[in-house]
């Protein structure tokens, strides 16, 4: 390492060393953030990992993924195991955090006594960056990181669907950003109730909800 980069670190580490822990966790935080902007991977999210009060870090209620309870407790045992390997992928609102990715991650974090006693309060937490945001673009991006996980709800899939055509989305626009094909997003529209959306429209029957 350079001399004069390794002395600012040791003078760090020292500095760092006095602080309680909730000032050390934010000043961390803070490091973290001002590095991520130096660095060559700046565009990429994972490069900083904050750790956040976990009640400042929400669920969003268009989530279709499910996940069956066998997998949950598998999830459990995985983190009080492993540790947290994958963060939290959250989208910022003011001074609160909305989850993209992570849900039962985050309700692990948040509700199972030895996580929380374990994690003092916090999720690690990887936020978007800002030009990701947008109602829209928040829905899309869940769906994107989730769907070939889990099982989808196909009726949150339609409401999901509903809101972004509420939001001025075209069939194409949801179809390239949700990884569907056209006829899927007619079908979901079907499902919700939005037949007075495609009712010139012509797809597939092939297509069926069990």
């Amino acid at each position: 390492m350079n001399p004069e980069v390794e002395a600012v670190v040791q003078h760090l580490e020292t500095v760092l060393s006095q602080l309680d822990e909730d000032n050390l966790i934010l000043a961390l935080n803070d490091i973290r953030t001002r590095l991520h902007a130096l660095g060559p991977f700046r565009d990429e999210p994972v490069d900083c990992v904050l750790w956040l009060k976990a009640a400042r870090v929400r669920a969003n209620d268009y989530n279709p993924n499910v996940m069956a309870p066998a997998e949950q407790r598998l999830l459990y045992t995985s983190l009080l195991t492993e540790g947290y390997t994958q963060p939290v992928v959250a989208t910022q609102e003011k001074w609160d955090y909305s989850v993209v990715d992570g849900y039962h991650r985050m309700q692990q974090g948040k509700h199972k006594a030895a996580l929380q006693k374990r994690l003092k309060g916090y999720l690690p937490v990887v936020v978007l960056n800002a030009e990701s945001g947008g109602a829209g673009e928040r829905r899309a991006a869940t769906v994107r990181h989730n769907r070939a996980r889990g099982q989808h709800s196909v009726g949150m899939m339609s409401e999901l669907v509903q809101e972004l055509a509420r939001l001025g989305w075209s069939d194409e626009r949801t179809a390239q950003e949700l990884g569907m094909d056209r006829d899927e997003v007619l079908r979901l529209k079907q499902i919700g109730g939005l037949s007075e959306m495609f009712a010139d429209e012509a797809f597939s029957e092939a297509w069926t909800v069990e």
